[in-house]
């Protein structure tokens, strides 16, 4: 299972790499264009999640996400088509991110819940961790091999070697042995969404492990969604900086989900997150005043490390919280914090940059991050006693 979502995020990584430079080119260096595909890309989720945790807890996880992976492979043929026939435009892109996001936001609830019930529960923090690596290894090796034919071949290879690669995890995905299946439900859908969040409003910590996600994306994901505008906005450079910079994310972001397995369930997993938090903001505050490009690579290398830290721990914390029959509908819930963030602090990113520049912007989210972890951990404690 994780071989072939590992294969699958590799190809979705290179194409995300590609998409954001290809919409760059197609703008003429244009932020606020690549933050509306940001949005368009991610507002699905914030508006199908809920729907789509409580698919997960009715109807076969397994099936589900097969359907989401079918239509995300359909997509990215579709860009590799347009790209090398030449008719690409921007209005495209956007159409195409939007259908994905759809695809993911259904197939996302169902996939979060169908990893914990393929491991035991006392392996499940180093389950999500490892599962957080393969993901995390696909933006080292994704974006390196995108930069390769992204200057080599064009972006239409990067959008179809990402179409051939789901191949390989819907594969694994008709091969793996599912131990629980929900029993289906004539539940009426809206009371089954009421119980997910009755769950989440009546277990102690889970309202703040909520608020820390979305506040995370809000703010951390953002420095990985506009490199291509810091790199060429800071260091006037070309796609192969771009891709260095995105690789020494990612290889930061393997590392932290390294040493989160390592530790396992440690007894201070939510005081931990919050110190990772609190250092994230410092890191993104250094990369944004970083003077060269290896002093920026080596702190977005670190950030990579303490963003996926936080990311790690908070899931893992949701994880053991929640029942298997309450698992999608929680998790749709959690999946929308996540992701949710993404969609309102790119179009907000987006419009701030050419106004304030690349630099004055990411620092500004590196201090509010900052100041979340020491809120966290000074004020509002019930993070950290988890």
């Amino acid at each position: 299972m994780w071989t072939g979502a590992c294969v699958s995020q590799v190809g979705t990584q290179m194409q995300t790499a590609a998409q954001s430079w290809t919409v760059l080119e197609l703008s003429h260096d244009n932020s606020r264009y690549l933050g509306v595909d940001q949005f368009l890309g991610q507002i699905p989720i914030v508006v199908f999640a809920l729907l789509a945790g409580v698919l997960a807890d009715r109807r076969d996880r397994r099936a589900i996400i097969l359907s989401s992976q079918y239509t995300q492979m359909f997509c990215a043929i579709a860009m590799a088509t347009l790209a090398f026939t030449g008719v690409m435009q921007v209005w495209h892109i956007w159409c195409l991110s939007f259908i994905v996001g759809t695809a993911q936001a259904f197939g996302g609830p169902s996939y979060s819940a169908l990893v914990p019930t393929l491991v035991p529960k006392e392996h499940l923090p180093n389950a999500i961790a490892l599962n957080s690596i393969q993901f995390n290894l696909a933006r080292v090796v994704g974006p390196a091999l995108g930069g390769i034919a992204l200057t080599t071949v064009g972006a239409a290879w990067c959008f179809g070697l990402n179409g051939l690669s789901f191949l390989v995890v819907i594969a694994m995905l008709y091969v793996i042995k599912v131990s629980f299946v929900p029993q289906r439900s004539r539940e009426p859908i809206v009371d089954s969404m009421k119980q997910g969040f009755s769950f989440i409003l009546a277990r102690p910590g889970m309202k703040p492990l909520i608020l820390l996600s979305f506040m995370v994306t809000l703010l951390g994901f953002q420095i990985v969604a506009f490199l291509p505008v810091f790199a060429r906005e800071a260091f006037h450079a070309e796609a192969t900086t771009y891709t260095m910079m995105l690789s020494c994310s990612g290889a930061g972001a393997v590392t932290g989900a390294l040493i989160v397995a390592a530790l396992g369930r440690s007894r201070h997993q939510g005081r931990n997150a919050l110190l990772a938090l609190a250092m994230l903001g410092v890191l993104t505050f250094a990369f944004a005043l970083s003077p060269t490009v290896p002093i920026a690579c080596g702190m977005i290398f670190l950030a990579g490390i303490a963003l996926m830290s936080v990311f790690s721990m908070i899931t893992s914390l949701v994880q053991i919280i929640v029942p298997d029959d309450m698992r999608g509908r929680v998790m749709s819930v959690y999946n929308l914090a996540v992701r949710g963030g993404g969609p309102i602090g790119s179009l907000v990113v987006g419009y701030l940059i050419p106004i304030y520049t690349a630099r004055y912007v990411v620092a500004g989210a590196g201090v509010l991050l900052l100041c979340l972890g020491l809120y966290f951990f000074i004020f509002n404690r019930r993070v950290a006693e988890l």
